[in-house]
């Protein structure tokens, strides 16, 4: 099964592991970095097993859990008005 999640950036990134705690994919850091490690992780197609890599605007982060895939798109910081 596949859920998907949209979300959006405060400023222009954040790490891949503050990423999976922020959308409660992982439930601590230590969590996150052992999903990580573990293979689990995909940024844009590509396999990731750096907890600190930069995640921006219009990366897909695909995180694969025992029972789903969950496919975060991450968006740009929305405008502020003049």
């Amino acid at each position: 099964m596949q859920q998907n999640v949209t979300f959006e950036l405060r400023t222009d990134h954040i790490t891949l592991d503050a990423l999976l705690k922020a959308t409660a994919l992982a439930f601590s850091g230590g969590a996150a970095k052992q999903m990580i490690l573990g293979g689990q992780v995909q940024v844009d197609g590509l396999v990731e097993q750096r907890r600190g890599r930069k995640v921006r605007a219009n990366h897909v982060v695909r995180v694969h859990t025992p029972d789903s895939v969950h496919v975060i798109h991450v968006q740009a910081p929305a405008e502020n008005g003049p």
